[in-house]
């Protein structure tokens, strides 16, 4: 017997990826004119268009991170009512695909959470007296090679886990309807990547940062309706 409909877990996992997105907008969402922020200039390469942070408030960014971090456990819901959608298929690579998504999502909630940290730096950084800023900068570079270390492997395994779902839905043997194959977190990414160039500028501004969680908002979407009876 399922412990919960797999209608509920994907309705779920919509308010998990919807929530999601609202936390990468409170997090990324602004804009920042360096010539304003002289103190910064100086390290705008370092920064990487982080710089943009220090016009966000200590508790925006910390509501967009807890917001994120406490929205995992609603994605994860998804990918087990995608692991049910996927049976009839390959057990252990319907396992594996599933496995790398939630693995993806526990590593990512961890690098969503890390950029409250990193708007602490920015703040840091533009307070601080000069003599003191090469301390901040430095903590600053330690922290964007663990970003680079989690991201890593987080790419990859969506990557991955997308390509096995869509082969195991071609084959036709799954729940999901063929035309599914087309369907995964990361060509509903490419296509909001595309789409959203035609989008008034105003919305490109307010959903900066959240493009990825709004794929899968896409993604569980299309799981929820194709496996909604």
């Amino acid at each position: 017997m399922e412990f919960i409909s797999l209608k509920t877990a994907g309705l779920l996992a919509l308010l998990g990826a919807l929530l999601y997105a609202i936390g990468d907008v409170l997090l990324l969402a602004s804009k920042v004119n360096l010539d304003e922020y002289p103190k910064l200039k100086p390290f705008a390469k370092l920064l990487s268009d982080s710089e943009k942070m220090v016009v966000l408030s200590p508790n925006r960014m910390m509501w967009g991170a807890l917001i994120g971090v406490f929205s995992t456990p609603l994605v994860l819901l998804g990918f087990w009512q995608v692991y049910q959608g996927l049976s009839g298929a390959n057990a252990w690579a319907g396992l594996a695909t599933v496995g790398l998504f939630g693995t993806a999502s526990v590593i990512g909630a961890f690098v969503h959470g890390s950029f409250f940290y990193m708007g602490e730096y920015v703040h840091a950084l533009n307070n601080v007296k000069d003599d003191s800023q090469d301390v901040i900068a430095k903590m600053i570079e330690r922290h964007k090679k663990v970003l680079i270390i989690t991201y890593a492997p987080l790419l990859i395994f969506i990557v991955i886990a997308s390509v096995l779902f869509s082969i195991l839905v071609a084959s036709g043997k799954t729940e999901f309807p063929l035309w599914m194959a087309a369907i995964n977190p990361v060509t509903m990414t490419i296509v909001w990547m595309l789409g959203k160039r035609i989008l008034p500028q105003f919305v490109r501004d307010w959903t900066e940062g959240a493009g990825f969680n709004i794929a899968y908002f896409a993604f569980f979407a299309c799981t929820t309706i194709t496996l909604w009876n």
